[in-house]
């Protein structure tokens, strides 16, 4: 007689990113500002996280520390399963390259390269093999197939901003952070490229938008709220389920 078969023990996933107690403070002059105070958090693959704040709630210190452009002055910060708290300046490039997509405010686009070079050399840093296509492909997806030759100064704002967006998803890397970024955009383009950071997340990748819009928190799976360095709320978001793009109005 066969005995039963034990069944598989269940794996928990890995955090994305897992926060710990995370505070920021910054000395200026005599006098020191603390943008985070002991925040806790963590975010999962798949996930897609509005963190949302007014100006100077600490918003952009958070996705800066999470993408190791900044390190703490307290708490730990594991993403992708590396602890990055206190890595050198060397392992904060490798984990950038390998591990996280950044989509500025500021875009940070190259003036010297058209926008299917900036897209290129993205692709060129991570060290993954790609399709030759790729860049042209995801251009097209953020509605700048007809501008690929163009460089930053003869785009508009919002195409540079697309541009951007296109960079950091053509990466692949499973970490993508947002940064404001429908800041630029008209109402039609910024509900499409919401639409495609939500299949970012579909597809596996976690993905943090920072953003003072609270109608475009409507859209995520949880919200992380910002006050004055705190975290003051981490939950659903409003009406206790992600929002079809689609829905959404500002």
């Amino acid at each position: 007689m066969t005995g039963a078969t034990a069944a598989e023990p269940t794996r928990a996933v890995q955090p994305a990113i897992a926060l710990e107690g995370v505070t920021r403070a910054f000395r200026i002059g005599d006098v020191t500002v603390t943008a985070l105070v002991d925040v806790s958090a963590t975010i999962a693959p798949g996930e897609l996280v509005v963190i949302l704040g007014p100006s100077g709630s600490g918003k952009t210190t958070l996705l800066n520390l999470a993408g190791a452009l900044d390190s703490p002055t307290g708490g730990r910060i594991v993403v992708g399963g590396r602890d990055i708290t206190r890595a050198s300046r060397r392992e904060r490039f490798r984990f950038r390259r390998e591990t996280v997509g950044f989509i500025f405010q500021t875009f940070n686009l190259f003036p010297a390269l058209t926008a299917r070079e900036n897209v290129e050399l993205a692709l060129h840093v991570t060290g993954r093999a790609h399709s030759d296509t790729l860049a042209l492909e995801t251009l097209s997806r953020v509605g700048l197939g007809a501008r690929v030759d163009h460089f930053p100064h003869e785009l508009s704002g919002g195409e540079q901003q697309r541009v951007a967006i296109a960079r950091a998803v053509a990466t692949g890397n499973p970490v993508l952070l947002a940064d404001e970024p429908t800041g630029e955009l008209d109402f039609a383009t910024g509900v499409q490229i919401l639409e495609l950071l939500r299949e970012q997340a579909t597809g596996g990748r976690c993905v943090l938008v920072v953003t003072h819009n609270r109608e475009i928190s409507r859209m995520a799976d949880r919200v992380l709220e910002l006050s004055s360095g705190r975290l003051v709320a981490d939950g659903p978001p409003p009406g206790g389920r992600p929002a079809d793009v689609a829905e959404l109005r500002w």
